[in-house]
């Protein structure tokens, strides 16, 4: 409501200026005032006219309101102070408004976008970062379905990447393990009912410090079989990435569970061994030389290598002479033929757009309650849900990934794909520690120079870190005993599912209170409180708010309804009368909020 009516009074201020002073201005500025009491809606437009019209801002403000005349959902307008206008709603009609529409989601934009979140490497359990990451973009799409978008949500696998390949190196040099007893391992694990991304994680930390740990000669070799097995990965069709694909899957298949736990689902897993084996590389190649994004290297660091043409810079015309170099050029293809990280996202972003002239193969690989989610194959099944061709693009990736996102961004934009390269978001997000107390509470010894720190930063690498699954668990044992407290009158079963909402919940609201550029340092003291601004205080807002209903015996369907049929101005009087119009004006204010979300990508200002 109050964003329909911002934009009503927006658009109504724009024909009056220019009906009065011939002016034309795209934006008019709209401010929230600090209280109710100066109106719903402000404008500070007078000052900025003032030079213009050679005028004070108080005289055409007062102008302004003369010719304003009457506004649907307005009450009216008035000069405040030097020159604001104020605006006042007709709150009757507002309220009527919002109780007509309630919160369902908006009508259909005819939006596709498409968010890929989590993206965690399959070579060991998830973390605590990684939940970061899963809990921002699931909360974005829900956004912007909210919205009225049509979202896809993908999950980028890279089961042929280095950490993977450290994992086969552990299995293959460390256990000596065939693929047969690999095979045999993860079944053996399977009826223990222990878990394959647990193992993985002890191994990959075993793995990392083999590298460090012989000899300069020793470690230079286990480096040199490192990259050795990364490319036979690459390549497959062998043992070494035979083993790859069995860890990938079957941890993959764990990070879904471990996300399902905090209602997080997907709709499609593309692989970066697909977008290696149908050749997605060498169709962007031939793209990106054709549009002269890229140029071969003759002389200098980067002699042999494709590199990336920069903004405003021509190899052909520049200090150097005809034949200069530019030394700062972005790398694409190395010298050895092979393709860096940002020349595959090149490939996998046009695929997103449906710019790259490939698909994949699809088949399923993990059921939902309501739908089945896809994994990238090279040869599927038909039919099968369309996937990519995507509008909107949002990418939830650290901001370590802020240079590779750029460069792929520039890319899309040489190419001429200008409106897609606007339409290509990085969704940034700071990284997630841990309280020092947290750490000791986890179990982990805590060195006395940290104990005062702000925060304590994990590393997998090095088997420091907080796996998802033992945060969420550790959650809920903690929140069980706060409802075993307060709830005895409820059985077992009831109150475990509550232990578990009030933890998920708590969960993913300490994730979204922080904004995107914070870093958080997770404390499960504060993330628990039931007091001030967390998740288990709103939950527990909303429960009571429900036992009023339930004593009341009525629901809010039927409350709003009948609000809908009746003059409010009848109950917005007396001595909570502002009270109650704020609550109302916050309710309607969701879809302005909601559209904040979107065009920031911070969905910080929804919670």
């Amino acid at each position: 409501m109050y964003l329909e009516l911002q934009k009503r009074l927006g658009a109504h201020l724009r024909a009056v200026l220019k009906e009065k002073y011939d002016l034309e201005l795209e934006t008019i500025p709209l401010e929230t005032p600090p209280d109710l009491k100066f109106g719903e809606l402000s404008t500070p437009i007078a000052f900025e006219l003032a030079r213009k019209l050679r005028k004070a801002p108080k005289i055409i403000a007062q102008e302004i309101v003369a010719a304003l005349g009457t506004l649907e959902g307005f009450a009216g307008f008035e000069v405040a102070g030097a020159g604001y206008i104020n605006a006042r709603l007709d709150r009757a009609a507002g309220v009527r408004v919002i109780a007509e529409t309630g919160i369902a989601p908006l009508a259909s934009t005819g939006i596709h976008s498409l968010v890929e979140h989590t993206s965690i490497n399959p070579n060991k359990a998830a973390h605590i970062g990684h939940l970061r990451n899963a809990i921002l973009g699931d909360t974005f799409v829900r956004l912007l379905r909210a919205a009225g978008q049509k979202v896809d949500v993908q999950n980028y696998i890279d089961n042929t990447g280095v950490q993977v390949a450290d994992v086969v190196v552990g299995f293959l040099h460390l256990e000596a393990k065939s693929v047969t007893e690999v095979r045999a391992l993860l079944h053996e694990l399977k009826r223990k009912g222990e878990r394959i991304d647990y193992y993985c994680w002890d191994l990959y930390a075993k793995t990392s410090q083999w590298y460090e740990q012989g000899s300069d000669e020793e470690n230079a070799s286990r480096k040199k079989l490192r990259y050795e097995t990364l490319h036979a990965i690459e390549r497959g069709g062998n043992e070494i990435a035979e083993i790859a694909e069995l860890i990938s899957t079957a941890v993959l298949r764990r990070h879904l569970e471990t996300m399902l736990r905090l209602d997080i689902e997907y709709d499609f897993l593309p692989r970066e061994s697909e977008i290696l084996h149908l050749k997605f590389w060498d169709a962007a190649f031939e793209q990106l030389k054709q549009t002269g994004v890229l140029y071969f290297e003759t002389e200098g660091k980067n002699k042999g290598c494709w590199v990336m043409t920069r903004p405003g810079y021509n190899p052909d015309q520049n200090e150097d002479g005809p034949k200069g170099t530019n030394e700062d050029a972005k790398v694409i293809v190395r010298s050895n033929g092979t393709v860096t990280y940002v020349g595959k996202d090149i490939a996998y972003h046009l695929w997103k757009f449906g710019l790259l002239g490939k698909d994949f193969g699809y088949k399923p690989f993990f059921s939902y309650p309501s739908h089945e989610c896809w994994i990238s194959t090279v040869e599927g099944i038909e039919p099968h849900p369309q996937f990519g061709g995507a509008q909107a693009i949002y990418n939830v990736i650290d901001v370590r990934q802020n240079d590779p996102q750029a460069n792929m961004v520039q890319a899309l934009r040489g190419m001429g794909y200008t409106d897609q390269a606007d339409h290509c978001i990085h969704f940034g997000y700071e990284k997630v520690a841990l309280t020092p107390r947290c750490a000791l509470d986890m179990g982990y010894e805590v060195a006395q120079e940290d104990l005062d720190s702000p925060y304590i930063l994990v590393s997998g690498r090095k088997g420091f870190g907080v796996k998802a699954d033992d945060l969420i668990d550790k959650l809920i044992i903690a929140t069980r005993a706060e409802v075993d407290a307060r709830q005895t009158g409820r059985d077992e079963t009831e109150r475990q599912r509550i232990a578990e909402q009030i933890a998920i919940g708590a969960l993913r609201y300490f994730m979204l209170k922080f904004t995107r550029n914070s870093v958080i340092a997770f404390d499960f003291k504060d993330a628990l409180s039931f007091e001030g601004e967390t998740g288990p205080y709103i939950q527990y807002a909303v429960v009571r708010a429900r036992n009023i209903f339930r004593k009341s015996g009525t629901t809010p369907e039927a409350v709003i309804a009948e609000l809908a049929g009746i003059n409010a101005s009848s109950y917005l009087v007396g001595d909570d009368a502002e009270d109650i119009w704020a609550l109302w004006l916050r309710a309607g204010r969701r879809s302005l909020v909601l559209e904040q979300c979107i065009a920031t990508s911070e969905p910080a200002y929804f919670s």
